[in-house]
């Protein structure tokens, strides 16, 4: 998700479900190191509980990372072994990693000795030619022997050559029946799904089966509401939360605090074009966020502006 699930998108986020574990843009251990780390890594306390997502495949580098990231006070540390862009596969690092299980050991047991926060891994089933029937099971084996506990596995393949990585979101089949027998096979690991997941009815039945979590990315995005609005109360046995028009009013002291600083309306707005998917009026909501939102000077006012209409549809 990156470029997508900045700060502002996941402060949003938070004041829809209290209870989601949201999960930041992948950012390299190198970047970590040597690039602006309050820009790269500061977040919002009222995010929590928030994972920060690593790119890389240097041990050393990966344990450095993670101990600065886990000073700046995030919950976990996600390892990320799924991304197929190119530009993450010319660093070995991602998706390209499913073929060095034991790379990624060495990684995740130095970053496990670096960062007092849990270390995580999110993969994929398998890559290429690779027989996932036989692949995955041998991954968790060899990495969880080097303190993982917590999986994130995309159910599909990734093919490095031949598909960008939008086509390697949709083109390659999904195989949830393997990522269940994984956790047959790993009872004591805590093992999520990704991929494919539009709905919160599909994440329950997820649940229902036997995982340990679901991880949905661009439907949440698209449509937060949808998902996350009833995730509390629907898997967490939490009371019924904030409406649309609530988590409007949460957003004013962040986007006024945003403004103050010298940040611009559409940095804060663009993350919340879906908050009332599939609603009267939505487009309308999009609309003058999107055109005016980006405006120089752009305030609070194009907010009510763009809520006025939603208000007189809703009474």
């Amino acid at each position: 998700m990156m470029d997508w699930t900045d700060r502002h998108c996941r402060f949003f986020h938070r004041q829809i479900s209290g209870r989601a574990l949201l999960y930041t843009e992948m950012v390299t251990a190198a970047a970590v190191i040597h690039g602006d780390r309050d820009r790269l890594l500061g977040f919002d306390a009222a995010e929590h509980p928030v994972a920060l997502q690593l790119g890389g495949s240097e041990p050393r580098d990966l344990a450095r990372a993670a101990r600065i990231a886990a000073g700046y006070g995030y919950d976990e540390i996600n390892l990320n072994v799924g991304c197929p862009s190119d530009r993450v596969q010319s660093g070995c690092f991602g998706a390209v990693l499913m073929e060095r299980p034991g790379l990624v050991a060495d990684c995740v047991a130095a970053m496990v000795a670096a960062s007092p926060a849990e270390v995580t891994v999110k993969c994929r089933i398998g890559v290429d030619d690779q027989v996932p029937e036989e692949v995955l099971p041998r991954f968790l084996e060899t990495v969880a022997a080097a303190g993982a506990r917590r999986f994130t596995i995309h159910a599909r393949k990734a093919w490095l050559q031949g598909l960008s990585p939008k086509e390697n979101r949709e083109i390659p089949p999904l195989d949830y029946p393997l990522v269940l027998a994984m956790k047959r096979a790993f009872p004591g690991l805590h093992l999520s799904v990704n991929g494919g997941i539009a709905t919160l009815e599909a994440a329950c039945a997820f649940l229902g089966r036997g995982l340990d979590g679901v991880m949905i990315g661009r439907a949440a995005y698209h449509a937060p509401f949808d998902i996350l609005g009833p995730a509390d109360a629907e898997i967490f046995g939490a009371g019924p939360g904030p409406d649309r028009f609530e988590v409007v009013e949460r957003m004013r002291p962040h986007i006024a605090r945003h403004l103050a600083a010298g940040g611009r309306l559409h940095q804060v707005t663009r993350h919340m074009l879906g908050l009332f998917h599939g609603q009267p009026g939505a487009r309308a909501w999009r609309r003058v966020l999107s055109e005016r939102g980006p405006a120089e000077g752009a305030g609070l006012e194009v907010i009510d502006a763009a809520l006025a209409p939603m208000r007189d549809l809703a009474a």
